[in-house]
């Protein structure tokens, strides 16, 4: 398994405010959409409830949480979602589905499930947006000595911004 997180983030490490993104990148989105389709993705309940209850198509959702969503959501055989109560149940459930959801999992977010899984993490995905923004959610530090930066690239409009590409160095 392939552990990925795909983020984007400010200059600030901003990346949300009261449950939405403070910046509006279709390119970014169209990214993300087609980097997580037919994959698995391990989020926190409040990155789920963002989705207002709609599962995304064609991805596998599992949520990580101690209460239950606020929301009804669709759960169908192209968009499943489970609960569970940890990152380490979420890791091994993950696991399990790679042969018919793909090696890579990513991890969407929020800014703890970011932080508890960066230990485990094999490869980030970075959407630097080239300015600060407040907000009340944080992608942590990329530690340069554990990861390498191996693919940049610059996009001007709407706003400045970089797709970067993190892989772990090898111990």
């Amino acid at each position: 398994m392939i552990l990925t997180h795909i983020v984007a983030c400010s200059k600030n490490h901003v990346i949300g405010t009261q449950g939405d993104l403070p910046w509006h990148l279709p390119e970014d989105m169209k990214f993300f959409r087609d980097t997580t389709k037919g994959h698995v993705m391990i989020m926190g309940r409040k990155t789920f409830d963002s989705f207002k209850g709609k599962a995304l198509p064609n991805r596998y959702h599992i949520v990580i949480t101690r209460a239950p969503s606020n929301h009804t959501f669709q759960s169908s055989e192209t968009s499943p979602v489970i609960f569970v109560n940890s990152l380490e149940e979420a890791m091994k459930k993950a696991g399990t589905l790679t042969a018919q959801w793909g090696e890579e999992v990513f991890i969407i977010g929020g800014g703890e499930i970011y932080r508890q899984s960066l230990p485990h993490a094999n490869k980030l995905l970075v959407t630097l947006i080239q300015k600060e923004f407040e907000g009340d959610t944080y992608y942590p530090e990329i530690d340069e000595k554990v990861f390498s930066l191996t693919e940049k690239r610059d996009i001007a409009l709407p706003i400045p911004f970089s797709f970067l590409t993190y892989l772990r160095r090898p111990v």
